[in-house]
């Protein structure tokens, strides 16, 4: 099991848009795909704005591909996305997960 990690800052006036672009539009997307297991959002308040940083948990990096295409990883930061944000990661990181009180998964 693979963890996707993103992190962006939204303007502060954006920050429920963003949510709800997530909720609406990317999750749902996601979902659809082979191998896509869950996604979180994580938020925090900064000076700036507001920090986002995604988790998106896939079967393997074959799953990811089917969003990304073969370039794992770089970020996939739609246009309407992108004008939401102040500044965002334009490469995203990768964690295997050796253990998850989630699925008790344990190597």
């Amino acid at each position: 099991m693979i963890e996707r990690h993103w992190k962006g800052i939204a303007k502060t006036t954006e920050a429920d848009k963003y949510i709800r672009h997530l909720v609406s539009d990317t999750f749902p997307k996601l979902s659809k795909m082979n191998g896509f297991i869950k996604a979180s959002i994580l938020q925090r308040k900064k000076e700036t704005g507001v920090e986002f940083l995604i988790i998106t948990v896939w079967e393997s990096y074959k799953a990811i591909m089917q969003f990304t295409g073969e370039q794992v990883d770089i970020a996939v930061v739609p246009g309407i996305v992108q004008e939401m944000m102040i500044s965002f990661d334009s490469h995203v990181f990768h964690y295997e997960v050796v253990m998850s009180t989630d699925h008790n998964i344990l190597k």
